[in-house]
C-alpha cells in the first residue's frame, strides 16, 4: 500500500515526512506538490539530486506526485493561466523523473460557478493544454492521471472517463478517489468495476455526504468490503494510496487505517 504525505503539508518537508514514515515500516509514497512541503520551482538541482539520494539511502520509493488543482487550471479561459499551469506540471514531470515517480496526479480544471463558460469551451481548453503535456509525459516515461474531485468540471467517473477516452493515449489515465466519489453520492464500487481499465491508481479514505472529508476508514459511507473485492479483482492493493488526512497523531491514524482495512477484508502485507 502507498502512503500519501498530505497530513504533513505544513509540518514537514516531503522528504522528512517520508523518513519518519519509513521508520514505521512504510516504503512507498505519494507526495502532494505544495509549498513548502514540496515545490519543484523552489528546488535547486543539488536539492533535487540530494532528494533522490536520500530516498535511496532510506529505502523509500515515490510512486506518484500530486501536482495539485487549486492554484492551477489547465482549462482556464486565460491562455496565460493555462501556460502557467502547463509549466508547473512540466516541472512536476521533471521531478518525477529524478525521484523515480511513475505517475503525476493532475486536475482537469475548474470553471466559474456563475456565468460559467460552456462545457464545450472548457473541454477545448483542457484538450489544448494536454496536447502539450502528453508528449512531455510520454517522452519522460511518466503517466498523467486525472483525479475526480468535487470542484472540477468532471466530478463523476463517467465524465472523467470520457475525457481520457477522447485523449486516447497510454500516457493518460485516472486516479480514482473513493472519498471524492462518495461525497457526491457516486458508488465507488460500481465506478471502479465499470472503468477499472482506465484506473491504475486509487486513493482511499472515508467521508460522509454532508461534509467532504478524507477521514478514518469506517467512519463514513463507503462500502469497504465491496471495495476490497473489486480492488483485488482489478488493479490490486499495491496500487492503492492511503490518503487519510489528519495533522494530529498521524502515525497512529495511518496504522489504525491499515488495520481497519484488514478487518474489512483487505489483504495488506506487513
Amino acid at each position: 500500500m502507498i502512503i500519501n504525505t498530505f497530513s504533513y503539508l505544513w509540518s514537514m518537508s516531503a522528504l522528512d515526512a517520508i523518513a519518519e514514515l519509513v521508520e514505521e515500516g512504510y516504503s512507498t509514497f505519494e507526495i502532494p506538490i505544495s509549498s513548502p512541503h514540496c515545490w519543484p520551482a523552489d528546488m535547486t538541482a543539488q536539492e533535487r539530486a540530494g532528494g533522490a539520494a536520500r530516498l535511496r539511502e532510506i529505502g523509500a520509493s515515490v510512486r506518484s506526485l500530486n501536482a495539485g488543482g487549486y492554484d492551477i487550471n489547465l482549462a482556464s479561459p486565460g491562455a496565460s493561466m493555462r501556460r502557467k499551469s502547463i509549466e508547473h506540471i512540466s516541472s512536476v514531470i521533471d521531478l518525477a523523473g529524478e525521484w523515480g515517480a511513475t505517475d503525476i496526479v493532475i486536475s482537469p480544471g475548474t470553471r466559474r460557478p456563475m456565468i460559467s463558460p460552456s462545457l464545450d469551451r472548457v473541454h477545448g481548453w483542457l484538450l489544448e493544454s494536454m496536447q502539450e503535456l502528453v508528449p512531455l509525459a510520454r517522452a519522460a516515461g511518466r503517466r498523467l492521471l486525472f483525479e475526480n474531485t468535487p470542484y472540477c468540471f468532471t466530478p463523476t467517473i463517467d465524465e472523467l472517463a470520457a475525457v481520457v477516452t477522447t485523449i486516447d493515449d497510454d500516457a493518460v489515465g485516472i486516479v480514482y478517489d473513493v472519498a471524492n466519489a462518495a461525497y457526491i453520492e457516486e458508488d465507488p464500487v460500481a465506478a471502479l468495476r465499470a472503468h477499472h481499465e482506465l484506473i491504475p491508481l486509487v486513493h482511499v479514505s472515508d467521508t460522509g455526504t454532508d461534509v467532504w472529508g478524507h477521514d478514518p476508514i469506517g467512519t463514513g459511507v463507503i462500502d469497504w468490503r465491496g471495495l476490497a473485492e473489486v480492488v483485488d479483482s482489478t488493479l490490486g492493493v499495491d496500487n492503492v494510496v492511503l490518503e487519510i488526512i489528519r495533522e494530529q497523531d498521524t502515525l497512529r491514524e495511518f496504522a489504525t487505517g491499515v488495520d481497519a482495512l484488514r478487518e474489512r477484508g483487505w489483504t495488506i502485507s506487513a
